[in-house]
């Protein structure tokens, strides 16, 4: 379980330039043109608690679609790459693809938050909610990840867009 908590956090931050500046609030993905870096907290149920941070690189495609390439470390895992395919199908609503997500990721506002399912291996299924910062250019995330109805994982993080002032 641990190589599929790896990505939970990062991506999220997809979401937090809603509450920000006007070029972005339209459209969250473009919080993720550029660098992003995230920060958290992953805890596995009947494990110590490890620490987790990615860089990453996105781009949004001329069709809309954002592409997000990340570099994730857990703990004293060796580092991995994560890519993550993502674009709106209506207001407030996404679909996309994630490696380590097994079928679609679905993504939609609620309210001031962003709500990310997924299912993953070994029948385990992920809900994260994002919360953009006021500035547009952080947000926290809460991941709780379940197996059979019962919590195994949870995971705290913060998400920033870098090289913006």
């Amino acid at each position: 379980m641990q190589i599929a908590l790896r990505a939970l956090v990062p991506l999220a931050a997809f979401v937090s330039a809603s509450a920000g500046a006007a070029e972005t609030s339209h459209n969250p993905m473009r919080f993720f043109e550029g660098r992003t870096e995230s920060e958290g907290t992953i805890k596995i149920a009947l494990k110590k608690a490890y620490r987790t941070h990615s860089t990453g690189r996105g781009k949004i495609q001329a069709d809309g679609t954002l592409v997000l390439i990340q570099q994730v470390r857990d703990g004293n895992a060796p580092p991995k790459e994560r890519r993550w395919v993502v674009r709106q199908t209506a207001p407030g609503k996404f679909s996309g693809t994630m490696t380590e997500a097994i079928g679609p990721v679905t993504i939609e506002q609620v309210g001031d938050r962003f709500r990310f399912r997924f299912k993953m291996k070994g029948g385990l299924s992920a809900e994260q909610w994002i919360k953009p910062a006021p500035s547009g250019l952080a947000a926290t995330t809460r991941l709780t990840v379940r197996k059979l109805g019962l919590t195994v994982a949870t995971s705290v993080g913060t998400i920033r867009k870098l090289g913006v002032r």
